[in-house]
């Protein structure tokens, strides 16, 4: 039976969510409040995320889009090898290489996907309003949508999520992070990360001629450096082993961007009646996994498959969060916890952590990262009860 849907926010979850449910034949429309939403640099597609994707029909074409990481190191800032790369590490652990892809193209992929007219720009939800037959949606340009139920896709600072749980705490983590490009081809053997004391600094190919960068670093909130991100980064990291020094000075300012990085509690409530969460609206996360935009798109293919194997879509919601919950806050607290560990003060202890990380056995390694980010991580729900499915 086709539904009438409204998702909130036209990021990488709600347009998945919204590319999900249109390929079952429902309608959907989404509002987003920004004019221009594609803001972003690059982001990293695990193979959890590509199987999530391969239900949603998109897979390929995102496998076709960027760059691809295979192995995996990691090196201290001297050019040290903590854990160095094995030919062929990611795709053994993981079941394929992970994939390196501008935000821009991965949203032009989903946006593509949608019939004419989904998305309509510079249109916020403003109110929610449960009616006997679905929910009445109050918009910023005056007007009112009846709809079968809505998907709250609009991030950390949800108006949806708030609707189903009142405030929600949000508190600076105590670092910021610096996003990049670099028009630097990356020796593959490299791609991965380097740190140092009270800092990280990661590496990927987006491409054959790119280089995806992301820096953190212990600042306070709302600060800048007065002469520039970019200009900054270099004096920071000018002593480090290359890539880092090379990567920088490949960078354009414009292709840099700097973000405080926030943690907010996990929506208590993820669904009530018509009503429903997915990605950061449900389950922000620091991006130390790389899982953030990862578990949005498991978010997008279970509820898909929710709502077509559950009669009712309050029934389906909760189903849906039965079975997302468990796994997307475990990753957030994963993802919590390294970030505290690499951000530790004072900063030495932080550091001596890292360097221990690197006595980790693989054999154990791999088990955890392939529960993480794997293929097989990732398993869509055939019915009610929750047995697997590929």
């Amino acid at each position: 039976m086709s539904r009438n849907f409204l998702v909130v926010g036209a990021g990488i979850s709600g347009l998945a969510t919204a590319g999900a449910l249109q390929r079952r034949g429902h309608r959907v429309t989404v509002l987003e409040e920004r004019v221009d939403a594609s803001s972003g640099t690059a982001i990293t597609i695990w193979p959890n995320a590509l199987a999530a994707l391969d239900h949603i029909g998109l897979g390929d074409a995102v496998r076709e889009s960027g760059g691809r990481v295979s192995a995996g190191a990691m090196r201290w800032s001297d050019g040290t090898w903590l854990r160095r790369p094995a030919p062929e590490r990611i795709v053994a652990a993981l079941g394929e290489p992970l994939v390196v892809v501008r935000r821009s193209v991965l949203t032009r992929i989903l946006a593509d996907a949608l019939a004419d007219g989904t998305v309509e720009s510079g249109v916020a939800a403003r109110e929610l309003v449960v009616t006997a037959t679905g929910v009445r949606v109050t918009t910023s340009d005056g007007g009112a949508r009846e709809v079968a139920a809505v998907i709250g896709a609009d991030g950390i600072g949800s108006m949806v999520a708030r609707h189903l749980n009142g405030t929600l705490r949000r508190s600076y983590a105590g670092y910021t992070a610096w996003r990049g490009v670099a028009g630097y081809a990356l020796d593959p053997n490299l791609a991965g990360e380097t740190v140092g004391v009270g800092t990280e600094f990661g590496h990927v190919p987006l491409g054959a001629n790119h280089t995806y960068w992301f820096g953190t670093e212990r600042r306070p909130e709302g600060d800048t450096s007065p002469g520039g991100e970019l200009a900054h980064l270099r004096d920071k990291y000018r002593g480090w082993a290359d890539p880092v020094p090379a990567l920088l000075a490949a960078t354009d300012p414009a292709d840099v961007l700097r973000n405080d990085l926030y943690d907010r509690e996990p929506a208590r409530q993820w669904s009530r009646g018509s009503v429903v969460l997915v990605g950061d609206a449900a389950h922000p996360m620091r991006p130390h996994l790389g899982q953030g935009g990862c578990q949005g798109l498991e978010d997008a293919a279970t509820l898909a498959r929710c709502v077509d194997v559950v009669d009712d879509l309050p029934g389906a919601f909760t189903r849906y969060a039965e079975l997302r919950r468990p796994r997307a806050l475990a990753l957030t607290r994963e993802s919590r916890l390294f970030g505290r560990i690499v951000n530790a003060r004072p900063a030495l202890l932080g550091a001596v952590a890292m360097r221990a990380s690197a006595a980790i056995p693989e054999a154990i390694l791999r088990r955890h990262l392939a529960s993480v980010a794997g293929r097989s991580a990732f398993v869509l729900s055939s019915d009610r009860s929750g047995h697997p499915s590929g």
